[in-house]
């Protein structure tokens, strides 16, 4: 896929997701084959307010292929500026992406988020002012939902009110914000989105296998797929769903060995990146996502939630092995 001077390589997008995308995850996705990788969601507004925090949330120097940035706001002027802002900081990316799909109540309440859907022409006014601050040159994509509710699915309005302004790629989540994550994911309400632009769509929502995915792009002409929480503790997914997009024969399953392996791998990046005060409590949520399919799954994912210390998780991996015996 090419967007703009920008080559894709083949594979399904990590999404991002508040809390678990963080650059340790990222980049366990990225060495298993996904094609790009996207920062956990950052407010513009609090970037042009001097907010440190939101600047370092975007920063990845060594992200291991190609990835955006993904940030939130209602205002097109506020969005340019902390585009500007980024870029002075110099934040490294490939990408620039706006979310319109978060249906989080504290995102939405300031009226960011899925709570665009409920207005095309200022989502194309926030596509405009990114274009106009990117330059020619940088893709910018962005990620949206269906609409609001059933009442206001506004999907295909706000993709062709994104691609008349410079959008690139669209990533679609297939539900509403009413809907939060409960499915079922609205297949055809995807598919007219694609049909309603002629730039690359991606599918997004419940894809945890490569057969899956397949599907997915098949039902609705989507260009790709973006997969979130079907690849934690599963990073080989991608490596899967590469191999079917490329008609090539299916990897072998990773072995316990394996899987245990990217365990304390990630959780060491973590620890190296954060600290092991900051880095262990979010550790035990990624750590519950690796137990799956596993003898004494129950037992394992309760040992996960008492992760305090680095030297914890090769007690936990001492006990996944025990019960697989």
């Amino acid at each position: 896929m090419q967007l703009r001077n920008l080559n894709i390589p083949a594979g399904a997008v990590f999404a991002p997701m508040a809390g678990l995308s963080d650059a340790a995850c990222r980049h366990l996705m990225m060495r298993h084959g996904a094609a790009w990788s996207v920062s956990e969601m950052a407010s513009a507004k609090a970037i042009t307010f001097g907010d440190h925090k939101s600047v370092q949330l975007l920063r990845d120097d060594a992200p291991g292929g190609v990835y955006a940035i993904q940030l939130f706001g209602n205002e097109p002027e506020i969005l340019a500026h902390a585009i500007a802002i980024v870029r002075e900081k110099g934040v490294k990316f490939d990408i620039l992406d706006i979310n319109m799909g978060c249906p989080a109540p504290k995102i939405t309440g300031s009226g960011a988020g899925s709570k665009l859907m409920l207005d095309p022409d200022l989502c194309g006014a926030m596509v405009k002012a990114a274009r106009q601050a990117l330059g020619p040159d940088t893709p910018l994509t962005v990620k949206m939902r269906i609409g609001w509710d059933e009442e206001h699915l506004t999907g295909p309005r706000v993709a062709a009110a994104c691609e008349e302004n410079g959008a690139d790629l669209l990533v679609v989540h297939g539900r509403t914000r009413e809907q939060m994550y409960i499915p079922p994911v609205n297949v055809e309400a995807i598919a007219e989105m694609k049909r309603a632009v002629s730039i690359p769509v991606l599918a997004n929502g419940d894809i945890t296998t490569a057969e899956g995915a397949m599907e997915m792009m098949e039902r609705t002409g989507c260009d790709g797929v973006m997969i979130g929480r079907g690849a934690l503790g599963d990073p080989w997914l991608f490596e899967r769903v590469r191999a079917a997009m490329l008609g090539q024969p299916q990897p072998a399953e990773p072995t316990l060995n394996q899987r245990m392996t990217a365990l304390r791998n990630q959780i060491y990046e973590m620890c190296e990146e954060k600290g092991e005060w900051a880095a262990m409590p979010q550790a035990r949520s990624q750590a519950m996502h690796y137990m799956k399919g596993l003898r004494g799954a129950a037992a394992l994912r309760r040992a996960c939630a008492t992760l305090s210390h680095f030297e914890d998780v090769d007690k936990l991996i001492d006990a996944v092995y025990r019960c697989q015996e």
